[in-house]
């Protein structure tokens, strides 16, 4: 069997792909599961199924630690742990698909975000990825890659998961090793499980932050909060 094929291009550049019921592939690759979730994407799910944030992690999602950065990282548990199958898909396809997840809206397009060493200045690269399954590339169906971010409603995915990279860029200047106790557990709570922030008794390190009503009530609005001020937490670091 080939390998997988990686293909740089840009953002107007066309290519053919369409992926849906007919295609003779359909679901095909909601097994072998290893699907991380960003703070956006358990946002909306969370919110898909009206539940907490606790709720959703709990029942729907594994914890794990980077073993280098000690950072907490979200997955997808499968349904079966097996053929590690997506607990969300049905014959049918998927069953979250207005709220699914932003790996599976930009899929098979890869977006690379870095900053210049110079300047600071953020730099957005584009590659597709062809595996071998995949009959979506056989179709007719012809767009850009920036056609198909709009067609899959990336914007605010895109925007969150970049505000994501900055944490994670001045968690590892700051602190190049693990992140280990209440600072773990901040990032924990600030990034997945920020319904604690409405919380009248909330976990210990975070009864002091003020969030506004409009956040409690809003949250798009709480999770903007909330990674914003992570990235003020690792910048106070730094400056010590």
């Amino acid at each position: 069997m080939e390998p997988e094929k990686i293909i740089e291009l840009s953002e107007d550049e066309p290519f053919c792909f369409d992926c849906q019921s007919k295609v003779p592939c359909f679901n095909e690759c909601c097994r072998d599961l290893n699907q991380f979730l960003t703070p956006y994407d358990i946002v909306r799910l969370k919110n898909h199924f009206k539940l907490s944030s606790s709720d959703f992690l709990n029942q729907y999602t594994t914890k794990h630690i980077g073993p280098q950065t000690g950072l907490p990282v979200i997955t997808i548990t499968p349904a079966d742990r097996f053929e590690r199958i997506c607990p969300f898909v049905t014959p049918a396809g998927c069953s979250v698909y207005e709220n699914r997840p932003s790996s599976c809206r930009m899929y098979p397009v890869i977006r690379v975000l870095s900053r210049s060493r110079e300047d600071g200045n953020k730099q957005i690269r584009y590659a597709l990825i062809e595996e071998n399954h995949c009959q979506g590339f056989e179709q007719k169906r012809q767009l850009t890659v920036r056609e198909w971010m709009d067609g899959q409603g990336l914007t605010p995915y895109n925007e969150t998961n970049d505000l994501m990279m900055d944490i994670i860029s001045l968690k590892n200047q700051y602190i190049p090793g693990p992140l280990e106790g209440q600072a773990q557990s901040l990032f924990y709570t600030m990034c997945y499980d920020i319904d604690c922030l409405k919380e009248d008794e909330r976990p210990a390190g975070l009864e002091y932050i003020e969030v506004s009503e409009a956040e409690k009530n809003d949250d798009e609005k709480l999770l903007r909060f909330s990674m914003n001020y992570l990235k003020k937490y690792f910048l106070a670091l730094g400056l010590k």
